[in-house]
């Protein structure tokens, strides 16, 4: 099993980055995925996950608006779209898989190396 996200890196406020996480050793559509990101001293957080139930999906309140989840079942990847970026929106970005069709806030058995995203002018 294994995660590899890409596509993170600097941009300005008010831009867009997006991310990707390629999975192999497992069938994305099968579980519960999430993104997750850390900033420096702080905890990571949730930022998404989406259930494999119903494909329903929960944003963190702070991404709400800003940032889409999506799955290419065909490619095994799951996207984070980031649109009207802040500086608060720097971190380390991870995605992770539970499983379980239900997303949750721990139980994540496995996670992808991290792509760091920085905005910054």
């Amino acid at each position: 099993v294994q995660l590899v996200e890409s596509g993170g890196g600097l941009v300005q406020p008010g831009g867009s980055l997006r991310l990707s996480c390629a999975a192999s050793g497992f069938t994305l559509a099968d579980y519960a995925i999430g993104w997750f990101r850390q900033a420096p001293g702080k905890e990571r957080e949730g930022v998404v996950c989406i259930s494999r139930n119903d494909g329903s999906t929960t944003y963190a309140d702070s991404v709400k608006g800003r940032f889409t989840i999506s799955i290419d079942n065909a490619k095994n990847t799951v996207y984070l779209q980031m649109d009207s970026l802040k500086p608060e929106d720097t971190a380390v970005y991870y995605c992770a898989v539970r499983w379980s069709i239900w997303c949750g806030r721990d139980g994540y058995n496995y996670w992808g190396q991290g792509t760091q995203v920085t905005v910054s002018s």
